[in-house]
């Protein structure tokens, strides 16, 4: 079983990468492997409805889009997908928002993605982490996606990079996702 983290922020070293980490670090003693895809920063374009996706049938965006493309390819290969974003504007950043109409669009017509595991991450500085969170998770049960709980929603409270490992109940509630997460899919694989 393989599970990826996909890094909404720009920072690949900040606070959503840490949330990510925290989460491998538990999956990974249950025999799961896992896989960082750093998509914030990198250059992205958002589904212009242009139906070449749906008419092709081959869960792939045909503007050039190369970075999307790349993280929905290992989406199709993975058992399990995490999805971190920081919180902008109340909201998941650019690159993640993109991710979700592109590949949102291009894998419905084949419900590619259909009963794979997914769970949101978000880390926030004070306040839009919900609807963030929400975004998210809108994406992965419009695809028949299975998302497990936690002992909290799957935020972490944090400003400057590394500030979300002082927060305490945040680290224990990815560890109690990556448990959750683990389980989840030991049950689906069986």
């Amino acid at each position: 079983m393989k599970v990826i983290g996909i890094n909404g922020s720009p920072n690949p070293k900040g606070n959503t990468s840490l949330m990510i980490q925290e989460v491998f670090k538990v999956l990974e003693p249950h025999g799961i492997e896992t896989e960082f895809v750093q998509l914030g920063g990198k250059p992205v374009h958002g589904c212009t409805a242009c139906m070449k996706c749906r008419e092709l049938r081959d869960n792939r965006c045909h503007i050039k889009n190369d970075a999307i493309n790349q993280a929905l390819t290992k989406m199709l290969e993975a058992d399990g997908i995490l999805i971190g974003s920081p919180v902008y504007f109340s909201n998941v950043t650019t690159e993640i928002k993109a991710l979700i109409d592109c590949a949102g669009y291009a894998t419905r017509a084949t419900q590619a993605l259909k009963h794979k595991v997914g769970a949101a991450l978000v880390a926030v500085r004070r306040a839009g982490e919900i609807h963030t969170f929400s975004s998210i998770n809108h994406f992965f049960l419009i695809n028949q996606m299975m998302v497990p709980g936690s002992t909290y929603w799957n935020i972490a409270i944090g400003r400057q990079p590394g500030d979300v490992l002082d927060d305490e109940e945040g680290m224990q509630t990815m560890r109690d996702l990556g448990e959750n997460m683990a389980w989840l899919l030991k049950k689906v694989h069986s």
